[in-house]
């Protein structure tokens, strides 16, 4: 009898075991596209735009059939501004500020209904994103000699969070020379193909941070070809 006890025991332990490995499951991570590349975890502080791709990592689905809504908050906010329904998603991120990312989940089979909502969401932890604010100058001068060194004339590399950006070159008599319309390009000291002279142009920059800040730069930019590094001038600045 005590053998038979154990014996049933042993086989309810082992159907409950089971029952508990098909229970659905969640594990909501996000990837980051950067300059530097992809990388994958639950939170990032960066500079936007920042495009994200959301994964719900579900396992042990089974007969359930699965609905998905991924909810997308603002800090301080009480209703999420955007809401997605796939099982992955991708957006990019263009709004300064904390972000907070939470996947409610519902798996429906038959009468059984497995949920990670508002209640799994009290102790869990969501994905966070924190944009940072936006910043943009340009420099006074560059150096198109082919030495590999300040070359191009573009935005200083501190640059963050811009997500709308369009500059023009222009000669002393108002010709545009060159444009460009991102922050990480910008202009070789060439027109039509062929080196421009030595001397002073004019940049005209126009630009929109993630958050809101509005920038109109215009200034004197100083074309050195003659300029190396012990030359004593830092073009740069």
């Amino acid at each position: 009898m005590k053998y038979i006890r154990t014996l049933l025991l042993l086989i309810l332990c082992t159907t409950l075991q089971a029952y508990a490995d098909e229970v659905p499951t969640i594990d909501p991570q996000a990837t980051f596209t950067t300059d530097e590349g992809e990388e994958t975890g639950t939170s990032y502080s960066g500079s936007a735009p920042l495009t994200v791709v959301f994964h719900a990592n579900a396992e042990n689905i089974g007969a359930y059939t699965p609905h998905y809504e991924w909810r997308f908050t603002k800090e301080g906010a009480t209703q999420p501004y955007l809401v997605r329904y796939e099982e992955e998603t991708e957006y990019t991120f263009t709004e300064a500020g904390s972000h907070r990312i939470v996947l409610y989940a519902t798996f429906i089979n038959g009468t059984d209904t497995v949920a990670y909502t508002k209640d799994y969401w009290q102790d869990a932890q969501p994905i966070t994103i924190q944009i940072s604010e936006s910043k943009l100058e340009m420099p006074n001068a560059f150096s198109p000699n082919g030495d590999g060194i300040n070359d191009v004339y573009r935005a200083k590399s501190n640059y963050q969070s811009i997500v709308e950006f369009d500059a023009y070159i222009f000669n002393r008599w108002g010709q545009k020379l060159y444009e460009w319309h991102n922050p990480a390009g910008g202009w070789d000291g060439k027109f039509n193909g062929k080196d421009v002279k030595q001397g002073v142009y004019f940049v005209l920059v126009k630009a929109k941070g993630a958050d809101g800040r509005k920038y109109t730069i215009k200034k004197d930019v100083n074309l050195l070809r003659g300029y190396t590094e012990t030359s004593g001038v830092n073009p740069t600045e």
